[in-house]
């Protein structure tokens, strides 16, 4: 039997992860160059499927194009309304071929498409066309991961269900390399300071445009070097840290959010059930303790084929 959460060992993928996260912001910018700016960056994301992740229909000017990167097969997709199609290997090189190899299958399909060519939110980071590195790639950590995002993306789904206020799709940001849902209270949040390395404070100020609780998945950083889920309130409400979250979920001071390892859960009797405690729990902290409506913003979760009562 397929284990359900399969281990995430950072130290173990570290180099392929960070191939990975690159390849990611290749294919997303492609996304945010042609679409539309929705609000709080919603446009820019990639959003999991059964084989990896895609970034849906992108406008171009001859066609609509869309990317998939095809994390099973190790692939990248490329396929156009107009019934253009390519495809490039996943696997062990350096970014600027993969960058290179993009660029030109984009315009072999007639849809040419120029990116900002240097790593959003990654300190320090070689512009693509620059980064000769030749880089690892371990196919089977690469489809733990996915495996774990698609036992995510089905709770954090659930978990949306309970929202009748607005609230973001599942996505991933390929910036940040994450799994995210967020839920609004529906009013307007003092401006952001911003100061996030290698993201725009314009950027960073309209997305943090509205109060909001947000939750998340990553699967490490060099910084923070285990997989984790995360919550936060912005602006955070008086008494947030020291909310009632169950353990062993626990405040992280330096981030400012509440955090549960991922191998907490993986080790639980129940991992969906302390997953979902924790984005409850997290979620009733911030909007108790900061006012919001909830008797108009909440519902019973969603259950199949059955409709909301109203």
């Amino acid at each position: 039997m397929i284990q359900a959460l399969p281990p995430l060992d950072w130290s173990h993928w570290r180099e392929t992860a960070q191939h990975l996260h690159l390849i990611t912001q290749i294919v997303g910018k492609v996304r945010l160059a042609q679409t539309p700016w929705l609000n709080h960056s919603w446009h820019v994301v990639l959003y999991p499927t059964a084989w990896g992740l895609t970034t849906g229909p992108v406008p171009c000017t001859e066609a609509t194009l869309q990317l998939d990167l095809d994390l099973l097969a190790g692939e990248l997709r490329l396929s156009t309304d107009t019934g253009g199609e390519a495809s490039l290997p996943l696997g062990a090189g350096s970014i600027a071929d993969f960058h290179a190899a993009l660029m030109a299958a984009l315009t072999a399909l007639g849809t040419p498409v120029e990116i900002n060519g240097t790593p959003s939110e990654i300190p320090d980071a070689l512009p693509f066309a620059e980064d000769t590195a030749e880089r690892p790639w371990d196919g089977e950590a690469v489809r733990d991961f996915h495996r774990a995002l698609l036992w995510v993306d089905r709770v954090f789904q659930q978990f949306r269900t309970g929202f009748l206020g607005k609230a973001s799709p599942v996505h991933f940001f390929w910036g940040s390399f994450d799994l995210a849902v967020t839920r609004f209270s529906g009013r307007v949040a003092p401006k952001h300071p911003g100061g996030f390395p290698g993201l725009p404070d314009a950027v960073t100020c309209e997305a943090y445009s509205h109060e909001e609780a947000s939750a998340g998945f990553w699967p490490g950083t060099d910084a923070f070097p285990k997989a984790a889920f995360y919550a936060y309130g912005y602006p955070a409400p008086a008494g947030y840290a020291d909310a009632s979250v169950p353990a062993p979920a626990y405040f992280d001071t330096g981030l400012g959010e509440w955090l549960l390892d991922y191998d907490s859960v993986r080790a639980a009797e129940d991992p969906k059930a302390m997953l979902l405690g924790f984005l409850h729990a997290t979620y009733d902290a911030a909007a108790d303790l900061g006012k919001w409506d909830r008797a108009h913003l909440e519902c019973t979760p969603g259950v199949p084929r059955k409709p909301r009562i109203v």
